[in-house]
């Protein structure tokens, strides 16, 4: 009998489910990759998904509302002296960390100082998730157990969005699983395995109606994918374009997130980068795109809208969605004026330039990608719509890992050749930091302005940019900064790289959900 009955078991686990779309209650079962976290270290983590777990249970002075908008978490208020080089947070009365102690300004100031020095220290391997706080922030001062001082580095609006670093006690700023004062507790974790969250029961909020948070820990994508279509977990994150074939239905629900992964097709300003200096010859590429065609064919939907830097769900974003669509034909018109013409009747567009006749023909690099291996395909497609307005595109695919030659240095085929200028046109992604500043691809010298873009006009824009400690100014300098790069054209943005949350359990009731916190909202659901 008792085979029969685990025969039975097994039988039953083999057979997908089909539990119904229905709200969580008190407890959420949750399937996420993680193969290198064995100890909680949220001042410097390690895997991206787990970073949403860390925001359940680590909390900071600013939140970034639904709109990507600065909000105080646990601080009350901020002001901003001495031009906008001090800044000063008042913290909420009686926060506390999950194990009773205060939570103060002292500890607050030592995390996050701990992050500016690890991010100075020329000699680390790795200056942390965190690194770019030092251009914004010169040091943290505590001047009592309620009041932080922040010395900044310039007058910056932006260095808000830097101030959603988590928190640990001060005690604990070098040690691994210090406490936090979120939502959720640890209260189990087997690293690979498992981790279980309860509720943080000191918690300076109304407690959340999700009580209970099992995490199971997968090695690849296919085998959490199978245990939610088993009903093994509730809920799973995936950033793999094959996720667009789960769709919301009575049964599941697929919630879309933001990354901040944006795809982009440089386009080389070099000197000596005939024909991409003409702004022509750049505005007909864009014309000749169809990012509508590539985000539903290539990427199955699994993108965000962007025309600049700019994501268009960010409080920031100037919509100018009518400026540049897909449009062919005025690609040929903007050739035709720049004096392109087929001499030779091949298809390809010609130029007579000091009695020479040059092709316009392109090259077009991409790089392999474990976890975008749809770039290829993308970078075709774009050769093919180039095709269609006379503009050849040949397509070579380099190698992003990292080598040593036979003297024995590091190489990167993708990296170095972007270094070194030695394209025309580069598929590839950039890894977005959370503050709304794009000066690092924009302005001249950079070392990731890899196009050789040097524009005055935005040169000055961005320095103003850096100047504004009024939301308001940063707003409107954020414009006008998104006016003058459609103006320009120093790249095309595609679009930022979504991924899905699929759950048969409703858990959140926010409108934005985001990478770093796929949770977001579960401790609020059900208030």
């Amino acid at each position: 009998m008792k085979k029969r009955l685990l025969a039975l078991i097994l039988c039953l686990a083999l057979v997908p489910v089909c539990a119904s779309g229905e709200s969580v209650e008190d407890s959420l079962i949750v399937g996420m990759l993680s193969t290198r976290t064995t100890q909680l270290t949220p001042l410097e983590p390690r895997e991206r998904d787990m970073m949403s777990l860390y925001a359940l249970m680590y909390e900071s002075l600013v939140t970034l509302d639904d709109n990507g908008m600065p909000q105080p978490l646990l601080c009350e208020s901020w002001t901003e002296t001495g031009g906008g080089k001090t800044w000063t947070f008042i913290l909420r009365e009686n926060l506390t960390f999950s194990d009773g102690t205060p939570l103060t300004a002292y500890d607050v100031a030592a995390s996050g100082q701990y992050l500016l020095d690890l991010a100075n220290n020329e000699e680390a391997a790795d200056n942390g998730f965190y690194a770019n706080i030092k251009y914004l922030v010169s040091s943290f001062n505590a001047r009592d157990e309620r009041t932080l001082e922040v010395k900044a580095k310039r007058a910056y609006y932006g260095l808000l969005y830097a101030m959603t670093f988590p928190v640990v006690p001060q005690s604990q700023v070098g040690m691994a699983n210090p406490v936090g004062s979120g939502p959720y507790v640890v209260e189990q974790f087997e690293p690979s395995n498992y981790m279980l969250l309860g509720v943080n029961r000191q918690w300076w909020q109304t407690l959340p109606q999700v009580q209970e948070i099992m995490v199971t820990f997968f090695t690849n994508s296919k085998d959490m994918i199978t245990a939610y279509e088993y009903g093994r977990v509730d809920t799973v994150f995936t950033r793999s374009v094959a996720a667009a074939q789960y769709r919301s239905g009575n049964n599941s629900l697929s919630i879309k997130y933001a990354t901040r992964q944006m795809e982009v097709l440089l386009l080389n300003h070099r000197t000596s980068s005939f024909p991409l200096d003409s702004l022509n010859v750049r505005k007909a590429i864009r014309y000749a795109i169809n990012k509508a065609l590539i985000a539903q064919n290539v990427y199955m939907g699994m993108t965000m809208a962007a025309d600049t830097p700019y994501a268009a769900d960010n409080w920031l974003y100037l919509d100018q969605e009518s400026t540049y669509v897909y449009n062919p034909d005025k690609a040929r018109e903007l050739l035709a004026a720049d004096g392109w013409e087929d001499l030779d009747g091949n298809g390809i567009l010609n130029k007579v330039v000091d009695g020479v006749s040059k092709n316009l023909r392109l090259s077009l690099y991409v790089y392999e990608d474990p976890e975008n291996d749809v770039r290829f395909e993308a970078a075709n497609l774009i050769a093919d719509m180039l095709k269609e307005v006379g503009i050849d595109a040949h397509v070579e695919q380099v190698s992003y890992q990292t080598f040593a030659d036979p003297e024995g240095k590091k190489q990167n085929d993708a990296f170095d050749i972007l270094k070194s200028g030695n394209f025309d046109m580069f598929l590839c992604a950039f890894q977005m930091d959370v503050v709304p500043d794009y000066g690092f691809m924009l302005t001249p010298g950079n070392t990731h302005n890899f196009i050789r873009y040097n524009s005055t006009a935005m040169k000055e824009l961005i320095a103003d940019l850096r100047e504004r400690e009024d939301q308001a100014g940063f707003a409107y300098t954020s414009q006008a900064i998104q006016q003058r790069f459609t103006e320009d054209v120093p790249f095309i943005t595609l679009f930022y790289r979504a991924g899905a949350i699929l759950t048969r359990k409703m858990f959140t009731t926010v409108r934005s959900i985001r990478e770093f916190e796929l949770l977001r909202g579960i401790e609020a659901f059900g208030r």
